[in-house]
């Protein structure tokens, strides 16, 4: 399913106009009469409300004008309030506002913050408002009586619909620019906008209803996104029955090389989650100073010690040892636990520098990638980076802050710069890949802030490569899976306080929801 930024929105509202003949106010009217519908599903006693319909000057605000007349055509009571005059709206909204009066819908005219002064004690007894303030092109921060005017929405405890987008929301990275309204719901056109669905834009958006207003599919096939959202139907392909005769030898053989002391957990995790995902063998690499533990914590995956440093962890004299291990394995994970000491991080670099099979990079891994970057360009074998936002920051040596800011330009940047496929972790999860696509994953919840998660998450990608599935699909199905069993957890446990091995041991029936539902 695309995912549009609004200069894509926009191409495609100009080509549906022009190159296809389906004039402006048509689209209008089909965005205004289906965002009604969605009203009227969602607040089902707005007809015994009074409804406040608070609108800008341009198309939004003529979206926001449809919506008013068919809420009066069905006798109910609404108000418009015009953040304008009413001679400065022009184009296909001035023409929908010329159809308000002979309805007797009220229009007020608010132009300044004096007009709104007097006129808000009157808007303090409207029940639902309809946000049609700003439409997805902003990119500045909402100043002035406008802002006074959102805050006055959200401090209002009124529900609240917005149209197209909450308006000071930016429509491409999901900030708020500066304040926003925070909507219940949003009736969005044509497409999704990727600010609907990254964090915290998601949040402001509340429940969000695409309505179809015309634009013909080839078109949208024209303009071609490069964004997407992760669905079962993307990912269906993973979860579809073995052959009957399928054994371990046909399910993979992924290599995981982890931990230090103090950090057993981790490695532990990634083996055991690869093969809670389907892998049909792990082989868990560790310094052989920590074998007896992990023997204790690893049934089904087997363990390799590895030559150890005087501290006991990874460092060169175990390169030979590992690169033979390699030669019959589908996929490498490394990074989960083994530190950063100067003897590991040249093990790291020499191991990244000749291993051939596909590899899936997290944690340590990724901060000790940090300094070496350049080195992911002479690589001929796919990569796979699980950053969290941290990592991500350290990765492109800015602040965690300003990869929020933006996480798909971060992650996307950076992917198509070393041709590496990256998974920025987080509310909203970006799936980035060398080509510029993008994809944000729907599943998830606030309750997988805990240790561990991401180990989970490294072992379910690097076991789905293991299989045999693409890097770019493993990663997919990863991450979808990964918040998915996380969502299942929370209905059964509660919205927080699940680990992340609750979410390694669930993994198997999260899969059978998933083959169920394609």
């Amino acid at each position: 399913m695309y995912l549009v930024t609004a200069n894509e929105m926009q191409q495609m509202d100009g080509s549906t106009i022009e190159s296809f003949g389906l004039p402006g106010r048509i689209l209008m009217e089909n965005a205004g009469r289906g965002a009604t519908q969605f009203f009227l599903e969602q607040f089902e006693d707005a007809e015994n409300k009074k409804i406040g319909v608070i609108a800008g000057r341009g198309n939004n605000g003529g979206d926001g004008f449809v919506i008013a007349r068919y809420l009066a055509q069905k006798g109910i009571s609404v108000t418009v309030y015009l953040l304008s005059e009413r001679q400065k709206v022009s184009g296909d909204a001035a023409a929908n506002l010329e159809l308000l009066p002979p309805l007797k819908v009220p229009v007020i005219e608010m132009p300044d913050a004096e007009s709104f002064l007097a006129h808000e004690t009157a808007m303090r007894h409207e029940a639902i408002w309809i946000d049609a303030i700003l439409g997805t092109g902003l990119r500045s921060d909402v100043k002035g009586f406008f802002r006074n005017v959102i805050d006055f929405i959200n401090q209002s405890n009124k529900p609240v619909f917005s149209v197209d987008i909450p308006s000071g929301l930016n429509s491409d990275t999901g900030q708020p620019c500066g304040t926003c309204v925070r909507a219940d719901a949003t009736a969005t056109f044509a497409f999704a906008k990727t600010g609907h669905y990254l964090f915290p834009g998601a949040d402001y958006t509340g429940n969000l209803k695409i309505i179809d207003i015309g634009v013909p599919p080839y078109i949208a096939n024209d303009v071609a996104p490069l964004q997407y959202l992760l669905t079962p139907e993307l990912i269906r392909t993973v979860f579809y029955p073995r052959p009957s005769d399928a054994h371990k030898g046909h399910t993979g053989h992924l290599l995981v090389i982890a931990g230090s002391p103090g950090k057993t957990g981790a490695a532990a995790m990634t083996a055991t989650s690869a093969m809670r995902a389907g892998a049909g063998l792990v082989t868990l690499g560790i310094p052989v100073g920590l074998n007896p533990v992990l023997e204790a914590q690893v049934v089904e995956a087997m363990t390799d010690p590895l030559p150890e440093t005087i501290k006991g962890i990874l460092g060169e004299a175990s390169f030979n040892r590992i690169m033979d291990l390699l030669s019959d394995k589908k996929c490498l994970a490394i990074g989960p636990g083994i530190g950063t000491a100067p003897e590991t991080k040249m093990l790291f670099k020499n191991l990244l520098q000749e291993n051939t099979k596909p590899v899936v990079i997290d944690a340590d891994g990724l901060n000790i990638l940090a300094d070496h970057t350049e080195i992911l360009k002479d690589l001929d074998t796919p990569v796979v980076l699980t950053p969290h936002p941290g990592e991500m920051a350290r990765l492109i040596r800015t602040t965690t802050a300003d990869v929020q800011k933006d996480r798909i330009k971060c992650a996307r940047d950076f992917a198509e710069k070393f041709n590496v496929h990256v998974v920025l972790k987080g509310a909203g999860t970006v799936v980035a890949h060398p080509d510029g696509r993008v994809f944000i994953n729907p599943t998830g919840n606030p309750g997988m802030a805990s240790g561990g998660m991401g180990d989970v998450l490294t072992g379910v990608i690097a076991g789905f490569i293991a299989q045999g599935h693409s890097p770019e699909l493993a990663a997919h199905a990863g991450v979808y899976l990964h918040g998915a069993t996380a969502d299942s957890l929370v209905k059964n446990k509660g919205p927080f306080g699940y680990l992340a091995t609750d979410v390694m041991n669930s993994l198997p029936e999260a899969i059978k929801k998933l083959a169920d539902s394609v």
